[in-house]
């Protein structure tokens, strides 16, 4: 008996990439695309996708899953919930963040994340936080994690107890440099947070609609214009998380404009949230906080303009549930506090897909070319992840079967995620994922997630030349040489 060439065929679909858009069948062996062409034939198991988009799978790379907390709590959703959510909105690559603690080394905790981690069915990557950057992780653990495949560092200029101040984000980002790393930045300004915030409590001004007003754009603005100097001037690439509003997207454009390696990423709550949304009564209003925080419903506009700019070239989610009801997750700490004591983050794993094709390709403001860029190819090329984030020759057979004209009423149970809500209850979007296909796998079928815990991949990155130094310093001298 003759062996079959292909293990699966997905036949009759129109195949999109970032820049390609054709009708194709595709040949899948190994969990490897091997063939594109008109017709294929039917051998293997045949996924008939006549009359749909076949995608990439979504690729995440920025997502909050079972992370461990300096309070000794754990992110509610699991690599298993997570990865269902993911599958049921069309997207199998992530990369998601394990913890340092101040005042303890890195490498306990990292391995307790990575055993954790085993769990997933998604294929996945992390990026390193940095909390505290002292001789030994700089000389000793981040050489190590970097030869282990984790290629990319998070800090934040906010949040006690994470922020960091410039001498210390100009410690991560000379190690970087050294290491061949990449640093992504959480840009809000710790100080002028907390100034508004002691101001705001004072007057009584503690309801989660204030959440906002403690943290304006130019927070935001100046922080991501700091992040980008200190970058420059020690010549190590960034990419800026979240960016809500176009002012803060004008500092990287500006700095783009000069030739720097910087990137931004925005994520679909400031194309869809408003600052409006935290203004409910009692403690509804919590379930939209997140930050940086939504803006206004006129900022929409000007970010999608920031999008077809090129400026922003991500929409990651930014997945950082925390239940609603319960003691464990938005009211952990009591619901009578003011907002500075209620946790920030909002669930969007399985929605960002959906929401971004409904609001951009569906409304006409992007191409279905665009949408696969921003939420796959991008993603993927930004941050190493090879074989992923497009359908070629040799690439993961990562796809996601797309009815881009089904039109669908956001629910909870629909985001398949441990979360008990949505902030995106009862929104109608235009276009929606009908299967989700991991390495080769059919992982979803209408709604229904068929993979095995711990089928996922750690997604191990080395080097790759995007990130690469510019080799341009102040004065032509290398503080890092």
């Amino acid at each position: 008996m003759a062996m079959e060439s292909f293990d699966m065929v997905v036949r009759g679909g129109t195949v999109v990439t970032a820049t390609e858009t054709m009708r194709a069948d595709i040949g899948v062996r190994g969990g490897t695309v091997v063939a594109l062409a008109e017709s294929l034939p039917a051998e293997g198991r045949v996924i008939d996708a006549g009359g749909l988009l076949v995608l990439p799978g979504g690729v995440d790379t920025h997502c909050h899953i079972e992370q461990l907390e300096a309070n000794g709590t754990v992110h509610e959703d699991s690599f298993v919930t997570a990865s269902a959510s993911a599958f049921a909105g069309g997207t199998t690559s992530v990369i998601t963040f394990a913890s340092q603690f101040r005042g303890h080394p890195i490498g306990p905790t990292l391995e307790e994340y990575r055993r954790r981690a085993r769990a997933a069915m998604l294929d996945y990557g992390l990026h390193q936080i940095i909390t505290d950057p002292t001789d030994q992780v700089i000389g000793e653990e981040l050489p190590a994690i970097v030869a282990a495949g984790i290629r990319s560092f998070k800090v934040f200029m906010t949040y006690d107890p994470l922020h960091v101040d410039d001498s210390a984000l100009l410690r991560v980002l000379a190690a970087a440099k050294r290491l061949g790393a990449f640093v992504t930045v959480h840009c809000e300004n710790y100080a002028a947070i907390g100034f508004l915030t002691e101001a705001l409590l004072r007057r009584g001004m503690t309801a989660p609609k204030y959440h906002a007003w403690s943290r304006p754009a130019v927070v935001e603005r100046e922080a991501t214009y700091r992040a980008i100097a200190l970058a420059e001037l020690v010549d190590t690439p960034i990419q800026v998380f979240h960016v809500s509003s176009a002012e803060v997207a004008e500092e990287i454009a500006r700095a783009k404009a000069r030739g720097l390696k910087v990137w931004g990423e925005t994520c679909p709550q400031y194309l869809t949230l408003t600052a409006a949304d935290m203004d409910r009564p009692g403690f509804e209003g919590a379930k939209f906080m997140c930050s940086p925080s939504p803006r206004s419903a006129e900022e929409h506009e000007r970010m999608w303009s920031m999008i077809g700019r090129g400026v922003l070239d991500v929409v990651s989610s930014d997945h950082c549930g925390y239940s609603f009801g319960g003691s464990a997750g938005k009211a952990q700490n009591g619901r009578d506090v003011p907002f500075r004591d209620i946790p920030n983050g909002i669930p969007g794993l399985a929605a960002r897909l959906p929401l971004v094709f409904s609001e951009g390709v569906a409304a006409g403001r992007i191409s279905v070319n665009d949408f696969v860029a921003l939420t796959a190819t991008n993603p993927a090329r930004l941050f190493g992840l090879s074989g992923k984030g497009t359908i070629s020759i040799g690439a993961d057979a990562d796809l996601a079967l797309w009815d881009p004209s089904r039109e669908v009423t956001l629910t909870n149970a629909l985001m398949r995620h441990a979360i008990d809500y949505t902030p995106y209850e009862g929104r109608r979007v235009r276009g929606w994922p009908v299967a989700t296909i991991r390495r080769g796998q059919v992982v979803m079928q209408d709604g229904a997630v068929q993979a095995e815990p711990g089928s996922g991949r750690f997604l191990a990155r080395g080097p790759y030349p995007l990130i690469a130094p510019r080799g341009v310093v102040a004065n032509g001298f290398d503080p890092v040489a």
